[in-house]
């Protein structure tokens, strides 16, 4: 045992003579003290860096070998539909194929790609496909959480087209930068801007410069000059935030953008002053036309989904224009046909021609469900003739019908009459002086308008009511309890109250007594949405338009909203009491014929500008407002006299008529089917 232990003992020191060498590290460092034995020497942490230099290399060397170049560099171009679905799993829709068109390089004018060079890869022609500065510059931002577009050559650009990856990674973009290397390689640069001039996305759906030259300005390639090459060169930066006919904001930025790439050109010697001179002029692109498959209401709710699809997932525009993907909605086919025949029923007798009340009307309407789905909506009279979607727009003031959630912001936050004093709770039984012109009190005395008056109460008809509980003035619209409420509960807080049942800070009016009244101008579906929390014991979720979306059959990630406690149900339950009871005896009372256990109310403007219903059943809450303006300037016009009405005829006649009529129709109707579960 002994000489075994022995021999065993000599192995070990053998062992550890074979390992001494790497105790020359010494690590931690021996005859130091303190932070210095941690502290690593100069001629350590030139080993340790020589290593990881040694292993990126390697790793470097083998990712470049392993990384393809993609044999058909064309085959994402293959053309597919989108199918948009109605809830119950039938086909509603089917967005035309990718609208591209290849072209060889010298049908396109040097002047368009050269403005195309100077605002992308001024040094295309002698890079070796890759932009170092760039790249570093894009790595920096990816690892900082900023955008990693800017970065890339035209080389680079091209690669990402044949991918179609838009992943924000390192191995994406290291993937990029070997396949824009060995691409330099094999292939001309003429063939490299030809291949990235032909797959590149320019909006309208179209891929490739020939047919952004047709989808903007009607011509081939060929004939484009070198202002409007500018313009389509700048697209190329985002024609979503780029193409003028989407929005004011969107020409502003497409004009400075256009103009500094002419100036770019004169910079990089494509195009001389005196040229440069000649065009100061936008070259204002023709309106985007409309594809003919999306009459009647079917484009407004494409338009809707495709918006929902593009701000709750991670497919952009571009990726959504090349097709193949399959978008189940949550529009209701059923409620849809018979809101717009409702509508249409309700309007024949509107003349325009003839009468000038009857001008620039225009119906908006959204039926959501408690669960935030949108099943039904009305746009407009056609969306080939009316692009504009009156469901959606945010210029309207809802009026009176705002006054609800001023009512449950009361319940839930009482007021508090006295500057610092402790706030008082409210309830549907409290009391408040119902007569009409009665001065609009503040802690500190009555509220002075910047007209330099006091500001007064004003009901519908100048109506005096004497004294009247909250909820009776629910329940009989009368206006002025609820100016003063909103006073006393504090604007902000209504304000907060109206966030949380969903109306957006955009669409929020100014924080003055008329806030209690109606001067925000949320669209008829947060509207509707809104109410729908009422129905659902004050539970609240977003509205949304897409159950789910799927390419070429594969499950992609979209994120629905989730609902949120926004009211109590003690809250919710008063507020549903009253809205039922203004239906039954109240000022909804017109509409109480559409069936049993309806809740609503109408919604009038002091200045006339719009009238609306508000009101649900068990099933969906359904908003609908009436407005005039010429949608030029969105200027809204004064509803009196409109089809022939009585003056005292209420604002509120038109919607609470298409309401009634609509909820006789399809307020019973379930048109889900089984899309919800797929």
């Amino acid at each position: 045992m002994r000489a075994h232990e022995g021999g065993g003992a000599q192995e070990e020191k053998a062992g550890r003579r074979r390992w001494r060498p790497l105790r020359r590290i010494d690590y931690p460092r021996r005859g130091r003290r303190g932070v210095r034995r941690w502290l690593p020497s100069w001629r350590q942490l030139l080993l340790v860096a020589g290593l990881g230099a040694m292993v990126l290399t390697g790793w470097l060397a083998r990712f470049y070998m392993i990384t393809e170049v993609p044999d058909d560099l064309n085959s994402f171009a293959t053309q597919q539909n989108n199918v948009y679905y109605w809830a119950d799993g039938t086909e509603m829709a089917r967005i035309g194929e990718i609208n591209r068109q290849e072209v060889p390089l010298d049908r396109v004018p040097q002047p368009v790609q050269w403005a195309v060079l100077a605002a992308e890869n001024e040094t295309f022609y002698s890079d070796p496909g890759i932009s170092i500065t760039g790249i570093g510059r894009a790595v920096y931002q990816m690892g900082s959480g900023g955008d990693t577009q800017g970065g890339s050559t035209i080389t680079q650009q091209y690669v990402k087209n044949i991918y179609l990856n838009q992943r924000q990674d390192i191995s994406r973009k290291l993937s990029e930068i070997v396949i824009a290397i060995k691409l330099d390689q094999r292939m001309s640069k003429q063939d490299i801007l030809a291949g990235y001039l032909n797959t590149s996305w320019f909006g309208r759906g179209s891929y490739g410069i020939e047919r952004a030259a047709a989808a903007y300005y009607g011509k081939d390639v060929s004939q484009l000059d070198p202002s409007e090459g500018a313009f389509l060169a700048a697209l190329l930066k985002g024609a979503g935030q780029l193409d003028p006919a989407i929005s004011a904001d969107n020409r502003r930025r497409a004009e400075e953008r256009w103009s500094w790439i002419l100036d770019r050109m004169v910079e990089v010697g494509r195009l001389s002053a005196a040229e440069r001179a000649e065009y100061t002029v936008f070259p204002e692109p023709r309106p985007q036309p409309k594809a003919a498959g999306l009459s009647g209401q079917v484009g407004y709710l494409v338009d809707m989904a495709r918006a929902y699809v593009e701000s709750h997932s991670d497919i952009t525009s571009a990726q959504l224009d090349l097709g193949g993907h399959q978008i189940y909605t949550t529009f209701e086919k059923p409620k849809v046909s018979a809101l717009a025949a409702v509508v249409q029923d309700a309007t024949k007798g509107i003349d325009p021609g003839n009468r000038d009340a009857d001008r620039f009307l225009r119906v908006g309407a959204a039926s959501v469900a408690p669960d935030g789905r949108i099943v039904a909506l009305y746009g407009g009279p056609d969306y080939l003739k009316q692009g504009f979607n009156s469901a959606n727009t945010s210029t309207v003031p809802v009026g009176s019908a705002f006054t609800p959630l001023v009512y449950a912001a009361g319940l839930s936050q009482g007021v508090q009459r006295q500057r610092g004093g402790s706030r008082t709770p409210v309830l549907p039984t409290t009391t408040y002086n119902g007569d009409n012109g009665v001065n609009v009190m503040t802690p500190e005395g009555p509220y002075w308008g910047r007209d330099g008056k006091i500001v007064k109460t004003a009901n519908d008809g100048k109506r005096d009511w004497g004294t009247v509980t909250l909820r009776s003035a629910v329940e009989q619209s009368v206006n002025g309890p609820m100016m003063q409420l909103g006073m006393d509960v504090g604007l902000d807080r209504v304000q907060k109250t109206a966030a949380d049942l969903g109306l957006l800070p955009v669409s929020m009016g100014e924080l003055a007594p008329a806030f209690g009244v109606g001067n925000s101008t949320p669209s008829a579906i947060r509207t509707a949405d809104a109410y729908a929390a009422f129905a659902a014991g004050g539970s609240h979720t977003d509205p949304y338009s897409v159950l789910r979306i799927t390419r070429n059959g594969a499950p992609l990630a979209l994120r629905l909203p989730t609902a949120v406690q926004a009211l109590t149900p003690a809250v919710a339950g008063d507020v549903d009491a009253a809205l039922k009871d203004a239906v039954r005896t109240g000022s909804a009372k017109p509409a109480a014929e559409a069936g049993p256990d309806l809740a609503g109310k109408p919604g009038t403007t002091a200045d006339r500008t719009a009238g609306w219903f508000v009101g649900y059943n068990g099933q969906m809450s359904t908003a609908v407002t009436v407005f005039r303006a010429d949608l030029k300037d969105m200027k809204l016009l004064s509803l009196e006299g409109l089809g022939g009405a009585a003056p005292d005829t209420p604002d509120s006649a038109l919607p609470t008529q298409i309401w009634t009529s609509y909820m006789k129709t399809a307020g019973g109707q379930d048109g889900r089917g089984e899309a919800r579960g797929r």
